[in-house]
């Protein structure tokens, strides 16, 4: 407790310490694991923001405080910088409490290659070697259509040959199939130059970005000039080419009359199921080319604007194309940040708004009707896993019990104690039918005083004291809570649920050990379920593990209190020696059989001595 304490003091020392420049803040955790990475403008006031006793902050915050060790900071330049490197750092680094934003698969991109004469294909992975990546299509078949149209109108090699130009001048290849039908135009073997394969890549990049008419005016010109030179069977191909162009573009939906390249977002939020859906609509010359989403998880004690922010950050630093204006379904909550790391990347203005009104609104309407979609698709496809996943014992539980509610989470509470010393509480989780040991909890009980047993009123604290915190954090809450006992230990934790004003928020049961009766509250009588019934094996399965996990708690305890007062027993050692010893060697044992230079290191010659004395008197009285 004293320790903790100290770390706050020396994390608060340090925040007051920090630069009034913009970067990047990282909170870490005891094993140096990031909790949390944000940037900020100012980064001593932004995370002294974390600090402050204000009881309307989020119960996530915090936590997240509470389980911070030490803070660290990286300036930047500007905010831009700090955008950049907050968002590398968190995909490197997967910090807990930051916005899970991610797809629920590996969506694909069309990559053109960085090698001589670059291959276009389909790829879901992305190597930073230089390559161009374009997407990702979150629609498959439209993906599919691009590359078919790339693959129509233009001639791009398909092999995977290394064409390096020693290579195609040793005269090492010979040409195939794909050159014989006219789909390649031979550069293996020198048919064909680097600047005309580039020249094609370059139509590629605009066809594959939605900017057709750029494509068609390029082509067009390109045969007026084969035309002019007389060479008909070029300007034909060239015509032809213009052709399937057009062709392509008739597919894409004409959104507006002005040729003008747009992003359009939306968002939509399920917070019963801490989850949110981003939308994104490439328009490329008013047209539509294409749609992409994205799952955000975690999303609690987040507002919509900045929702929308991680999405747009995540995305555009990610992208290879930038467009004249972005419009926005809901709005960000640093739209300055984000428009100064626009400009920047396109090189001029971006238009950064939220139309409210016209044309530009139904537009938009449209985005978020799609958003919609896609979120009820997410949630009902959660419905169908989860649903798959239930074991048959807690929708049998459900039934016995006659729950409202499937009971996929379950806390059970015990209380251990020997003789009335030591006592402690458990509290275990179980989800699903199985133990989450990580939200497992223990209590050493205060209100009972030592040597004084009294397991309803240990219940009691243990059970306010948990829901007290659920309150406070804003955790997930139980479907139901078993009692391990009686009428009593279910009359102690609803008179404590009471005083936390959270009775009635989810059911509540006593299970009896000797007959295994089952009680509700405000009722006399117990309630029996079939002794093969999976529901009760699964509630003695949960009754079991809370009582293992309290006498192992008990245990430690009083094996923790009986070695240490033996330390304690030693002339000169106190508390804060005692500390540093178990610290360094691990156990009592350990400090017992260590040699007196060991002992020396930690605590000086002189009491090193007194320990080694101490303990060999101890073996002569055995």
């Amino acid at each position: 407790m004293g320790e903790s304490s100290t770390h706050k003091t020396d994390l608060q020392a340090k925040v007051s310490e920090l630069p009034t420049g913009c970067g990047v803040y990282q909170f870490l955790d005891k094993n140096n694991n990031p909790l949390y990475i944000g940037k900020a403008k100012n980064l001593r006031s932004r995370v002294r923001s974390y600090f402050r006793k204000d009881p309307q902050l989020q119960g996530r915050i915090r936590l997240l405080v509470a389980k911070a060790i030490d803070v660290q900071v990286i300036l930047t330049d500007n905010e831009a910088e700090a955008l950049i490197l907050e968002n590398n750092l968190i995909k490197k680094r997967k910090p807990r409490y930051n916005i899970n934003l991610r797809d629920d698969k590996t969506y694909p991109y069309i990559c053109i290659k960085n090698e001589p004469f670059p291959r276009v294909f389909i790829t879901r992975r992305i190597i930073n070697d230089g390559s161009k990546y374009f997407g990702p299509y979150t629609d498959v078949q439209s993906m599919k259509r691009a590359l078919e149209a790339v693959r129509s109108i233009f001639k791009l090699r398909t092999c995977s040959l290394d064409l390096s130009p020693e290579a195609i001048q040793r005269g090492k290849y010979q040409t195939c199939l794909e050159y014989h039908i006219k789909k390649c135009e031979g550069p293996c073997v020198g048919y064909q130059s680097v600047e005309s394969y580039d020249e094609t890549i370059a139509q590629v990049e605009l066809l594959l970005k939605g900017h057709t008419n750029a494509l068609r005016q390029t082509l067009k010109g390109m045969m007026q000039t084969s035309s002019q030179q007389q060479q008909y069977e070029e300007a034909a191909r060239l015509r032809n080419q213009i052709k399937a162009v057009e062709t392509y573009t008739q597919r894409q939906k004409i959104v507006t009359k002005t040729p003008v390249d747009r992003d359009l977002f939306a968002l939509a939020t399920a917070r019963d199921e801490n989850a949110a859906v981003g939308v994104c609509f490439k328009v490329r010359e008013g047209k539509i080319i294409g749609r992409e989403h994205k799952i955000m998880r975690q999303i609690d004690g987040h507002e919509d604007a900045i929702l929308m922010q991680r999405y747009l950050e995540n995305y555009y630093t990610q992208a290879a194309f930038f467009p004249d204006e972005v419009f926005l379904g809901t709005s960000t909550a640093e739209p300055n940040t984000l428009n100064e790391f626009l400009n920047k990347q396109r090189g001029k203005k971006v238009l950064l708004y939220t139309p409210q009104r016209g044309q530009k609104a139904e537009l938009m309407r449209m985005v978020q009707a799609n958003a919609d979609l896609l979120l009820a698709e997410f949630k009902l496809a959660l419905l169908k896993r989860g649903e798959d996943r239930i074991p048959f014992a807690v929708k049998t539980l459900q039934t016995d019990l006659k729950l409202r509610k499937l009971p996929r989470r379950i806390e059970c509470f015990d209380v251990s104690h020997l003789g009335g010393t030591g006592t402690v509480a458990s509290c275990v989780v179980f989800h699903n039918g199985r133990p989450r040991k990580s939200d497992y909890r223990s209590y050493k009980i205060r209100d009972v005083p030592d040597g004084k047993p009294d397991d309803f009123l240990s219940m009691e604290e243990a059970v306010r004291r948990r829901f007290k915190r659920i309150q406070r954090e804003g955790t997930p809450w139980p479907d139901l809570v078993v009692i391990d006992g009686g009428k009593g230990q279910l009359s102690s934790a609803i008179k404590a649920l009471k005083e936390t004003g959270t009775y009635g928020k989810f059911p509540v049961i006593g299970l009896a050990k000797r007959l295994e009766e089952v009680y509700f509250p405000d009722i006399k009588d117990p309630y029996h379920i079939s002794k093969q019934s999976a529901s009760l094996q699964l509630i003695q399965r949960v009754r079991d593990e809370a009582h293992r996990f309290a006498v192992k708690l008990q245990r430690k305890q009083r094996k923790s209190r009986l070695l240490h007062s033996e330390l304690l027993n030693i002339p000169g050692v106190g508390p804060r020696i005692m500390q540093r010893l178990i610290r360094a060697f691990g156990t009592v044992r350990k400090v017992k059989h260590a040699d007196e230079n060991e002992l020396s290191s930690i605590v000086g010659p002189s009491l090193a001595k007194d320990i080694q004395e101490y303990f060999l008197g101890q073996s002569n009285v055995k």
